[in-house]
């Protein structure tokens, strides 16, 4: 009864710190919070200032004036602004805990199975700057592989392939440790910045990265076989520079895809081939479990079941798939152990 009534006060939180989205589960009540990693700062004569995080401030990417810049703290998986990120992570949780200021929270965190020594330690270091008793940090595939009801503790080959928006990770899990796995950089934001540089060669047109998120998640992988779908789109003329309106076909998102999409097949089959005969066999019957936003990708899974010749399945909410898995842990302290990447 006690530990009950403990877990209702509880302020344990999970962070899925993600390159396109931070997301926030707190014991006891399940995600809380999916904000964009976005922080807007201001300049002035006093320095940086922060004018608005998360949502907000993505309303403002490629829209701010001179002294005001969006940025995205977080490059590839990793912090690529020490500063801003402990400021991004003061809010979250801040907000979250409806601003109490004395609240010390024990989180835990994915982190990219690349990640360096140095990358570690900055993250660890933004969580404790902003306000965290302890803190905890775990594989995005192990977490992913976990929030995707795998069963990670048995003796038999789990795969998961995660795609985020900065990193893609694989891995091949087995009595909760991660036996074979390959972190790449291509993910959500790889993609639509080859369709923004795609249109550009080809069109003579200047599109956002939201207006390619929005072709890439519209018009997808098309199959051979498959009806050519089109969308119209707006930009900027690079000639003339006047506003321009295009109609594309879906045809030509597959062809600009190609080489990123060829990038993660290649590394799939590079954690298969090196995976140890016993777990590859499991997987046979088991196949491929995907994750992360880019699961979500039309036609992803087929090209990898066609290129694989393995099951492949999408996971339940698969943008939620970190962050489920890393509040599950918080709640098991033998799996916490097991699991975390030591200090």
């Amino acid at each position: 009864m006690f530990n009950y009534i403990l877990g209702l006060f509880s302020n344990d939180l999970a962070i899925d710190l993600g390159t396109a989205s931070t997301l926030i589960y707190v014991k006891g009540k399940g995600i809380v919070s999916n904000e964009p990693s976005v922080v807007a700062v201001k300049k002035d004569g006093k320095g940086k200032r922060v004018l608005a995080v998360g949502k907000e401030a993505k309303a403002m990417l490629g829209r701010t004036p001179g002294n005001i810049t969006a940025i995205r703290p977080l490059k590839d998986g990793v912090i690529a602004d020490f500063e801003i990120t402990e400021e991004m992570l003061k809010y979250f949780i801040a907000k979250v805990h409806n601003r109490r200021l004395l609240v010390r929270p024990r989180i835990i965190i994915g982190v990219p199975s690349g990640i360096t020594q140095v990358e570690k330690r900055a993250v660890r270091e933004s969580a404790y700057s902003a306000g965290a008793a302890e803190v905890y940090l775990i594989e995005e595939p192990m977490a992913a592989a976990i929030g995707a009801g795998l069963p990670i503790t048995e003796p038999s080959g789990n795969m998961i392939v995660d795609i985020g928006g900065g990193t893609s990770e694989i891995a091949v899990i087995s009595l909760a440790g991660i036996v074979q796995s390959k972190s790449i950089r291509v993910g959500g934001d790889k993609l639509d910045e080859v369709i923004v540089q795609y249109i550009k060669r080809k069109y003579n047109l200047s599109i956002g990265t939201g207006v390619a998120e929005t072709i890439k998640m519209t018009l997808g992988l098309p199959m051979p076989d498959e009806r050519n779908h089109k969308l119209e789109i707006k930009g900027s003329n690079l000639i003339t520079g006047i506003p321009t309106t295009l109609e594309i076909e879906s045809g030509e998102i597959r062809e600009a895809l190609n080489e990123p999409i060829n990038q993660l097949i290649e590394a799939v089959k590079h954690v298969l081939e090196t995976t140890p005969p016993e777990l590859a066999a499991d997987l046979v019957d088991k196949g491929i479990v995907l994750a992360g936003g880019g699961a979500l990708l039309k036609n992803l899974d087929v090209i990898l079941r066609e290129e694989t010749q393995l099951p492949v399945t999408i996971a339940d909410e698969p943008l939620h798939c970190v962050v489920k898995g890393a509040g599950k842990v918080l709640d098991e302290m033998k799996l916490l152990r097991e699991v975390t990447i030591p200090n």
